[in-house]
């Protein structure tokens, strides 16, 4: 999923951040209906547009403006076209407006449909997405911010919880363990590092206990914690956006997610999970399990992915897998 805004409202346009899909529709490429749709909703015509450039999706993303000087995140998708777009963007509006208040989250305004469209509007956020590679205080602003979230979601509130949400524990039997399934047979082995060259009896070993320590947890996580779903506020605070994957899970596997590309900056991120509040009561190799099943969950995704598929989302994918993999090898000392 894209960032909630992931163009800084004020900043000129720059490169295309690493995990950019290609070009999103801009604004004057959408339907007119659903443009006038937008601005009636809106209370006032629509005067500038910048479209986002982060997140993996070919759905409209951008900031838009209005006559009246109104600023806010409008996501747009074809119901027929981006069908499954559309549907995680519905998914999104219905769990962000559900979290507790209080928390650094984007905010839904209103959905609606137009054109055969559905576009989520969300309060827009004055800041940026983080630098990367990662600079150090901005990662652990980041840090400090997710570790009051993850308190506030440890005792799962009653909204969203009704919802009937799904546990990390079975998504990750459904669909985050793959290194058993090549150990079977029943995936090839995925073009990754020659990391894995005779430790795939390991990667499944280790892979095998997530569910078990997830099975633990009763909060609730973000499941998709990356650089891109985070916001540097500009007046401090860090926002964390894209809630679209909302689950009951341990706040540590979020942690992990986000400390990938942080091990990969160089950071010392074996001190940064250790000493986070989200790790506190780990079992003493979960971040080793964790990294397991993340490098075979990007690394046989990434090929399984058709040619069709976004480039950035195959490399982001890709990359994933071998940070996670590169990170798991130097604690190991494979």
């Amino acid at each position: 999923m894209p960032p909630t805004s992931s163009v800084p409202p004020d900043a000129a346009p720059g490169p295309r951040p690493s995990w950019s899909t290609p070009p999103r529709p801009p604004w004057s490429a959408l339907p007119v209906t659903l443009r006038e749709a937008i601005g009636a909703r809106l209370g006032s015509p629509v005067v500038e547009a910048r479209t986002a450039e982060g997140g993996f999706t070919t759905g409209f993303a951008g900031l838009l403006t209005t006559a009246a000087g109104d600023r806010v995140f409008v996501k747009a998708a074809d119901l027929v076209g981006d069908r499954h777009v559309a549907i995680g963007y519905a998914r999104e509006a219905d769990l962000a407006a559900r979290l507790p208040p209080g928390l650094p989250v984007p905010r839904p305004r209103w959905t609606l449909q137009a054109a055969g469209w559905y576009a989520i509007c969300l309060a827009a956020v004055d800041g940026r997405s983080p630098r990367q590679p990662w600079d150090p205080a901005e990662l652990r602003a980041t840090l400090d911010g997710y570790a009051s979230v993850a308190a506030a979601l440890a005792a799962p509130p009653a909204e969203p919880t009704g919802l009937g949400l799904p546990h990390l524990a079975d998504l990750a039997r459904e669909d985050i363990l793959w290194w058993a399934e090549v150990a079977a047979g029943r995936e090839p082995m995925p073009r990754s590092p020659a990391l894995t060259r005779g430790r795939l009896a390991d990667l499944v070993a280790l892979e095998s206990r997530l569910p078990g320590y997830a099975a633990e947890a009763t909060g609730l996580i973000h499941g998709d914690l990356r650089p891109d779903n985070v916001l540097l506020g500009a007046d401090g605070r860090v926002w964390f956006a894209d809630w679209a994957w909302l689950c009951h899970g341990p706040a540590w596997f979020d942690l992990v997610t986000l400390l990938l590309s942080a091990y990969a900056a160089g950071l010392d991120a074996d001190t940064l999970f250790a000493t986070h509040p989200a790790a506190v009561g780990a079992a003493p190799d979960t971040l080793d399990v964790t990294l397991a099943a993340l490098a075979g969950y990007f690394l046989t995704g990434a090929d399984a992915l058709p040619p069709t598929a976004p480039s950035g989302l195959v490399a982001h994918k890709r990359r994933s897998g071998e940070q996670a993999l590169g990170w798991l090898t130097a604690r190991q000392g494979w």
